[in-house]
């Protein structure tokens, strides 16, 4: 499971936005948003660059501290 929707709304951010920074059609992205599909590591990392967040960042912690 991500974050991604949960920090594009924090930052103020679209959906289309993303897709198009990324250059992955807007229903590639809504998909990762609602995790009906999982971006691979390299495609999260560039989210990550994109949003200049922590690739931590965007993902469901496994464990609670």
């Amino acid at each position: 499971m991500n974050r991604i929707k949960e920090v594009l709304k924090d930052q103020g951010r679209t959906q289309t936005w993303l897709a198009q920074k990324i250059n992955k059609s807007y229903v590639i992205v809504t998909n990762y948003c609602n995790n009906n599909s999982q971006p691979s590591i390299e495609v999260l990392r560039k989210i990550a660059k994109v949003l200049d967040v922590d690739v931590r960042e965007l993902l469901e912690p496994t464990k609670k501290f």
